[in-house]
């Protein structure tokens, strides 16, 4: 019948204005959870197997300076708010999380990195969910698996901070968002700011993105739709319920310390001093570059950007290989944006893991894309995870954190083994450091030392910390010198751009070696370590030499 003349049409030859991503028809759930629980024994048991050489490690640099004796105190005095550590208002449901395992099995390094790889392998739970959900259980597979060994990833699996608990309960949120599952997505949106406070950016983003999508006219295919929620611009203020539990501990944080936001200088550090225009332009581009190439990350990337001028192959039945749909790739790439956007601004330290809740989403999106058009795309894969090992185990030519890769062992290893020398050799030394050493030399329960040493801390081991402490060389006994700021062996360049601009906005400074601080402080170096350029050197002032020889 024709149409134009007021007729029925026959509607089973109309497209479907819907969303690609259907709701999920009805399984069932106990299925659902077996398979839930053994997908996750796999993932758990691999990043065991994969971290057992470092569970016995020492807590390491923000571990042992801020999150460990939070947590402790937590433990010991049931109080919210740390009071051995100045309080940073970072919500305490990984403290939480760590102080119950250490209620009950015990208080040590090895039970802090099996609690934090059981949240890791929730995360990455979470990664497998969502790619089979939007992709297949073959890009799926990849997913999870490039994203355990991307070398971020991986080191902050064991760790003790924030942001893997964060990115788990972001990405499981973002599951539960495409699914049109709006209660459950409420309820992991506004657990992951209890995680850590710039998890809010999530919701937020998408409580933006469906006030304007509704209003964007752009052409889609016929059997999909742009937004994933159409809704009424008043209805998409429910995403604002997932501020409510942050906004609660923040109350209750300046109800008890008299400040909202953490201590004065924490505040400056990660905010005030961040809001230069020069700096978060720089910002920015560190930010792209670290969700585009960093760590080898390119080699995903660059075979994505070349599949895509690539036609999509066809299956084995001759049909297409399907795309993730454009309304998720939409909110794939609004959550990517703002916190490529939000981390340019905000954040006093341009660490990779503040990053880690969007890593998945943009290898996700890389491997849809080589599946879809590259025939042998397995071996980009392999390629790429070959790539991410490598990062792990050698330095890269240009500067890194630390905790982005194996290179956090070699510190922990070097400061254990400063740590042992010190307290066999000059147990009752006086110890000029600088932090997290100086923590590290006093609080036994860090794993460092048997017995706390006397310790006179400095700022840094920059030109002009050092000219001070020569001036009071009478108030210790023994400097303890280390890498504070990782370079690389082999640079192909010092600096992406101008010292004076890394100085100035990004607190950056050259530690003096040893030998220069051994003349200007009138002692020796006793010992000295190096691994991968991480170091430690013991420098004994002439008096304590002398006086240990008689």
């Amino acid at each position: 019948m024709d149409a134009s003349r007021g007729e029925i049409p026959d509607r089973k030859h109309q497209p479907s204005r819907r969303s690609a991503l259907a709701p999920p028809q009805r399984t069932n759930p106990w299925g659902v959870v077996r398979q839930n629980v053994s997908i996750f024994a796999l993932i758990f048991t691999a990043l065991f197997i994969a971290h057992a050489p470092l569970l016995r490690l020492p807590y390491f640099w923000d571990e042992a300076g801020y999150f460990i004796p939070a947590a402790r105190d937590l433990l010991l005095t049931r109080s919210l708010i740390p009071h051995t550590t100045l309080s940073n208002a970072h919500p305490p449901l990984v403290m939480l999380w760590l102080a119950f395992w250490w209620k009950f099995s015990a208080f040590t390094p090895a039970v802090t990195r099996f609690a934090m790889l059981l949240i890791a392998s929730f995360t990455l739970l979470g990664v497998w969910r969502l790619a089979g959900r939007v992709a297949n259980p073959q890009v799926a597979a990849a997913t999870v698996f490039c994203t355990a060994l991307y070398p971020v990833f991986f080191a902050q699996s064991a760790l003790a901070q924030l942001d893997m608990l964060a990115a788990g309960f972001t990405i499981w949120g973002v599951y539960m968002y495409v699914g049109q599952r709006t209660i459950p997505a409420l309820v992991l949106f506004a657990l992951a700011p209890l995680a850590k406070e710039t998890a809010l950016i999530a919701p937020l983003a998408l409580m933006a993105w469906e006030t304007v999508c509704p209003r964007l006219r752009i052409r889609t295919p016929p059997d999909e739709t742009l937004c994933i929620r159409s809704e009424p611009p008043w209805r998409s203020l429910v995403w604002l319920v997932c501020a409510i539990p942050l906004a609660c501990w923040l109350g209750y944080h300046k109800h008890t310390t008299g400040f909202l936001f953490g201590n004065p200088e924490y505040l400056r550090y990660n905010l005030a001093a961040t809001l230069h225009p020069l700096r978060i332009v720089l910002s920015m581009l560190i930010r792209l570059w670290q969700i585009s190439g960093y760590l080898n990350l390119v080699v995903l990337t660059l075979g994505a950007a070349y599949a895509i001028s690539q036609p999509p192959l066809k299956d084995i039945d001759g049909a297409t290989r399907k795309r993730i749909p454009i309304n998720v790739q939409l909110v794939f790439g609004l959550v990517i944006l703002t916190y490529i956007v939000t981390f340019s601004i905000v954040g006093g330290a341009m660490l990779g893991r503040y990053l880690l809740p969007v890593y998945p989403l943009i290898i996700l999106l890389c491997v849809s894309t080589l599946r879809r058009r590259i025939r042998r795309w397995w071996w980009w894969i392999a390629g790429a995870a070959a790539g991410f090992v490598f990062a792990l185990f050698i330095p890269p030519p240009y500067r890194v954190s630390p905790e982005d890769t194996l290179l956090y062992r070699d510190y922990v290893i070097l400061h254990k083994t400063a740590a042992n020398e010190l307290s066999t050799r000059f147990p009752h030394a006086r110890v000029l450091t600088a932090w997290p050493s100086s923590d590290e030399l006093t609080r036994s329960y860090l794993g460092y030392v048997k017995q706390p040493l006397q310790v006179l801390r400095i700022e840094s081991f920059s030109d002009l910390e050092m000219l001070r402490a020569s001036h009071a060389t009478d108030q210790f006994d023994i400097a303890l010198l280390f890498s504070t700021k990782w370079e690389p062996p082999h640079p192909f360049s010092r600096l992406p751009f101008g010292r004076a601009l890394h100085e100035r906005f990004f607190d950056y400074h050259e530690d003096m070696n040893p030998q220069r601080a051994a003349a200007l402080l009138g002692g020796r170096v006793v010992d000295y370590r190096n691994r991968n350029n991480e170091w430690v050197a013991i420098i004994a002032i002439e008096r304590v030499e002398n006086a240990s020889m008689r």
